[in-house]
């Protein structure tokens, strides 16, 4: 269901269209929601490790996978919600060369946090609205993020305090909880680290009435 605005912020319009988050990701919604944006969520099951793979052979750029899978889980949505504003996100990690994905254990997290560990990682972001097959709107945006030295001790006792939190995002944390103590520096937009380029989004929204003026 959507969730009611907070207080103080106008409802959108009945003749507004509907916002459909085409993703899994529990974080990219709380930014939404938070944000004041009736939001519902559509799992595009997209299989992102093919799309990646095929990218990779062919000597794509990062930003540009992340804008071809963005597109692909909003048109998949879209061809199922007819008149909603579908939103398509993808992020990517990349590291002197290196793609990262979403750690899919706590051994495999372990591994990446040592390989990023005392290095600068730069996230992409892209986000895509469509709506009835029409590409109404997209932007990506980049942050680079160096993190400290670690010690094994710390990433084990840092994996102990996260738990399963670690492999819900690519590099195995998330910022804006106990992921803070892994850097020393962070240069970029923070929703844009969290895994959606909000401000820009909330703009275009503006846009079609659904947050308002």
């Amino acid at each position: 269901m959507p969730t009611e605005p907070p207080p103080g912020i106008a409802e959108p319009p009945a003749h507004a269209p509907r916002v459909v988050l085409a993703s899994q990701s529990p974080a990219r919604r709380r930014m939404l929601e938070h944000a004041g944006v009736p939001v519902t969520t559509d799992a595009p099951g997209v299989d992102e490790t093919e799309v990646k793979a095929a990218f990779a052979a062919d000597g794509a750029e990062p930003d540009q996978v992340a804008e071809a899978l963005a597109e692909m889980k909003a048109r998949r949505i879209a061809d199922r919600q007819p008149g909603a504003l579908v939103v398509g996100a993808d992020q990517m990690l990349a590291c002197e060369g290196t793609w990262y994905d979403k750690p899919d254990s706590r051994d495999a997290a372990h591994t990446q946090l040592a390989a990023l560990s005392g290095r600068t990682h730069r996230l992409l972001v892209t986000a895509v609205v469509i709506r009835d097959g029409t590409r109404l709107w997209h932007t990506t945006d980049a942050a680079d993020l160096t993190m400290r030295p670690l010690s094994e001790h710390f990433i084990a006792a840092y994996l102990d305090a996260v738990g399963d939190a670690a492999l819900e995002s690519v590099g195995g944390y998330q910022l804006e909880g106990l992921g803070a103590q892994l850097f020393t520096r962070v240069r970029g937009d923070y929703f844009t680290v969290l895994g959606l380029p909000l401000l820009p989004l909330l703009d275009f929204l503006r846009e079609h009435e659904v947050v308002p003026t």
